[in-house]
C-alpha cells in the first residue's frame, strides 16, 4: 500500500516525478524547455516550498505563479490542451507514488489552481478578479 504525503521528503519527491514527466512530455514539455528555458536547479526548489505551502502550510513560498503563467502566454498562447496535459501528469504523478488524504488534497489543490489559472489566462475579462 503506499504512504501518503508526510512531510518536504515527500513533497520533493512528488515534484521530481511530475516534472520529470513534464521535461519529457511532447504537449507541454516545449514550454519548460524552449520557450521559459526553466533553470530547474532554480525552479525546482521554489516549487517544493509551493506545495509544501499548499499541503502543509509551512508559510515558505512567496511568490506570484499567476503572474509568472501570464507572461508564459504572452510568450506562447496557452490552450486549454496544456492545462488538461498538466493536471494528466500531476493526477497520475500522485496516484503513483502516494495514497491518502494530503495527496487527496494535493489532487485538489491542483485541479483547482488550474481552473484559476485557465479561467484568468484564457478567458480574462470575463469573471471578476479572483486573486
Amino acid at each position: 500500500m503506499k504512504k501518503d504525503i508526510e512531510n518536504r521528503s515527500d513533497i520533493e519527491k512528488l515534484v521530481n516525478r511530475f516534472y520529470e514527466q513534464v521535461i519529457a512530455d511532447p504537449t507541454i514539455g516545449y514550454l519548460f524547455n524552449e520557450v521559459a528555458r526553466v533553470n530547474w536547479e532554480k525552479h525546482l526548489p521554489v516549487m517544493y516550498a509551493f506545495w509544501e505551502n499548499t499541503l502543509f502550510f509551512t508559510g515558505g513560498y512567496s511568490g506570484n505563479p499567476m503572474a509568472m503563467h501570464q507572461q508564459l502566454h504572452r510568450m506562447a498562447a496557452l490552450k486549454q490542451e496544456h492545462f488538461q496535459q498538466w493536471n494528466r501528469l500531476f493526477l497520475s504523478s500522485v496516484d503513483e507514488l502516494f495514497s491518502g488524504e494530503k495527496a487527496e488534497l494535493a489532487k485538489q489543490r491542483a485541479l483547482s489552481i488550474s481552473t484559476v489559472m485557465q479561467l484568468k489566462i484564457l478567458h480574462p475579462g470575463q469573471l471578476t478578479d479572483l486573486t
